[in-house]
């Protein structure tokens, strides 16, 4: 499985229509919802935005909708190319603007279909590795140490709060989670735990 290394755009003139195709990371069906609703803002103007998503190793998580469009002629043949490609934790947009010619029912399921098409073969992916998020707190006399450690464990920080200690969030390859547990004990003296 793959997942998306960074956002990616592709724009196609079909029959005078203009469609905007974007691919984005998406952990969650609540993230890809989030993400969504920042498109709907953003191509507010255009005729439809129309998504679709996958999420999870397995695709456990699906989502579609043809906001607008003919029922089954857009977000579910985007699904379909999603569900069918390698590409995981994703949500696809494409937003469209009319250009004055009716594609009909076909029509739009090839141009859909062509977006997302388009979308997968420009994305930059890399395997797919399940994460395990994690947070702890550490003292400041253990701040360096523990960063440096944490980097060696491809440790992604989300967050650091700093306060009486220092709060780390982040997310590191689930395989990784006993040997940084196993770690930070060790550095700590059994003082780190993971929350």
């Amino acid at each position: 499985m793959l997942e998306l290394v960074r956002p990616c755009r592709v724009e196609l003139v079909i029959r005078n229509s203009r469609f905007l195709a974007e691919l984005f990371s998406a952990d969650s069906a609540e993230s890809a919802r989030e993400k969504l609703r920042e498109q709907k803002q953003l191509y507010a103007q255009s005729t439809h935005v129309v998504h679709a998503f996958v999420v999870g190793v397995d695709a456990s998580i699906l989502g579609c909708s043809d906001d607008g469009e003919p029922p089954g002629t857009a977000g579910r043949p985007m699904l379909e190319v999603l569900r069918n490609s390698e590409l995981r934790n994703v949500l696809l947009t494409v937003a469209r603007w009319f250009g004055g010619t009716k594609l009909g029912t076909g029509g739009l399921v090839r141009a859909y279909t062509e977006c997302a098409q388009a979308a997968l073969a420009q994305a930059e992916t890399r395997a797919l590795i399940e994460r395990s998020q994690v947070k702890f707190n550490c003292s400041y006399a253990l701040y360096e140490q523990v960063k440096l450690m944490l980097a060696e464990l491809n440790f992604e920080c989300s967050n650091e709060e700093f306060a009486e200690e220092v709060l780390i969030v982040g997310q590191l390859p689930a395989d990784l989670k006993d040997e940084l547990e196993k770690q930070l004990s060790e550095i700590s003296s059994g003082r780190i735990t993971l929350a």
